[in-house]
């Protein structure tokens, strides 16, 4: 005998988000019994699915880039890949109608030519910029380019005094750097960690000529997060529980670990906790990390959703981003929500929504529809079948200068216990894609732990 348990190796994973399901496959696809235990009635975490009447809507609109490869590893394991297309080459139109010569459109677009040079004929031809701005965009490019998104320096100031100074001018920000960063950062050029900022643009804009360009599902995302996760954890024998809450987590008298939930105890000999850091710090055994109190300190930044059906169609394209407008981003969601007859659905997508996140329906209402007029000529006149709204208070942490010390990796000090979620030390903001590497992280963590071989998957897909 070697010292080792005679049972075959079982883990317990907490949480049936992204990170969540991907630690639970990660460890199943080594051989290792697990099961995972979800409170909600569904898996996908904050990126979910649910129906009003006949529609199928998402919580909110949810985007990819094809620098994502976590992700996309996840999308080809559930089997799920197809139906979350990516574009052959980024393009985003941005309207602006702030303009007093009137509404202007442009585009975001990237060449075929190496890095940095795929995206000179785009910035050449994007008319949201003077000529002295663009050049002044291509000269902070390339010191972003020289930048080290590790250094911890950079965790300690904000992304707009970086941007300042490095010459960028107010109207700067607004065309280009926040509408990029607003969106994959939830939050504002002030309010950011230049690490974080750093990370984002130079592995999105500065590390393949293709790696911006944009996917997002073409179905409902509970049909990818929730019925496609949960055939791919079942088929690898995973023990999905789904309404069963964990309320407590305990070493057992053997040495082993055991989660309770109202009304069942699950033991294992690892747990990946993969819920959100309140809750993983209201389980956290005492002495499992050094400074649990971290975990209250990242705090939550909202996404706010707005969803307008209309009576005809509005919108040619399948998305824009604006300017001038209190509208950030826009998409067509008519085919993917079931949509019947002439109609279209449009979500607005507005993240950093601190302002608005509590705002009655009405006022939103009363903001939006003239917004969405004013961007959009069609939607003058237009009937509303219906207006709701979708709103996520903590829908990711808020990644402010020096939130990189607040961030604790997979490891806790408890032998067998780990951690996931996009909230961990991923080095990516609060995205999909953080969320599905912290889950490969945990998983490597717990398999280290139980002596098993294992490869990291993008490594297989190297």
């Amino acid at each position: 005998m070697n010292g080792r348990t005679p049972h075959p190796a079982r883990a317990v994973v907490v949480g049936g988000g992204l990170a969540g399901v991907t630690g639970a496959l990660r460890l199943a696809d080594a051989g290792v019994r697990v099961t995972l235990l979800e409170g909600r009635p569904r898996l996908g975490g904050l990126a979910f699915s649910f129906r009003r009447g006949d529609l199928s809507v998402d919580n909110g609109q949810h985007v990819y880039l094809r620098c994502c490869t976590a992700y996309r590893w996840f999308l080809d394991r559930i089997e799920g890949t197809a139906l979350a297309p990516l574009q052959s080459r980024l393009d985003v139109p941005v309207l602006d109608v702030g303009r007093s010569a009137g509404p202007r459109l442009g585009r975001l677009r990237r060449g075929g030519l190496p890095v940095p040079l795929h995206l000179a004929g785009g910035l050449a031809a994007y008319p949201h910029l003077s000529l002295a701005e663009k050049a002044g965009v291509a000269r902070a490019a390339l010191a972003l380019g020289r930048l080290d998104p590790a250094d911890p320096a950079l965790d300690g100031i904000d992304f707009a005094t970086w941007l300042r100074r490095h010459g960028q001018s107010e109207r700067t920000l607004a065309a280009l750097w926040d509408l990029v960063g607003v969106a994959t950062l939830n939050a504002r050029a002030p309010d950011a960690s230049m690490a974080l900022a750093a990370m984002v643009f130079k592995t999105g804009l500065l590390s393949d000529p293709g790696a911006a360009d944009i996917g997002w599902a073409a179905v409902p995302l509970g049909d990818l997060h929730d019925t496609l996760a949960r055939k791919a954890l079942e088929s690898a024998g995973v023990d999905v529980r789904v309404r069963s809450r964990a309320t407590g987590l305990t070493r057992t008298e053997d040495g082993r670990w055991a989660v309770d939930t109202d009304g069942e105890r699950f033991e294992a000999d690892n747990v990946v906790l993969a819920v959100p850091q309140g809750q993983a710090h209201a389980l956290l055994p005492e002495g499992a990390l050094e400074n649990p109190g971290r975990l209250l300190e990242l705090t939550d930044s909202p996404i706010l959703n707005v969803h307008v059906i209309y009576d005809r169609k509005v919108l040619r394209r399948p998305f824009f981003a604006a300017l001038g407008s209190p509208v950030q981003w826009v998409f067509d969601r008519t085919a993917s929500s079931g949509l019947q007859g002439a109609g279209q659905y449009l979500a607005v997508s507005q993240s950093a929504a601190q302002d608005e996140i509590d705002l009655p329906v009405a006022e939103l209402r009363a903001r939006y529809l003239p917004e969405l007029e004013r961007l959009l000529p069609a939607a003058r006149g237009a009937g509303i079948r219906d207006f709701f709204v979708t709103r996520e208070r903590t829908a990711t942490f808020a990644p402010a200068p020096g939130v990189g010390r607040l961030r604790p990796g997979a490891h806790t000090r408890a032998p067998g216990l780990h951690l996931a979620g996009a909230w961990t030390a991923t080095g990516w903001p609060a995205t999909m894609e953080g969320a599905v590497r912290s889950g490969f992280t945990a998983a490597d963590a717990a398999l280290q732990v139980l002596g098993r071989p294992h490869r990291h998957p993008l490594q297989e897909a190297a």
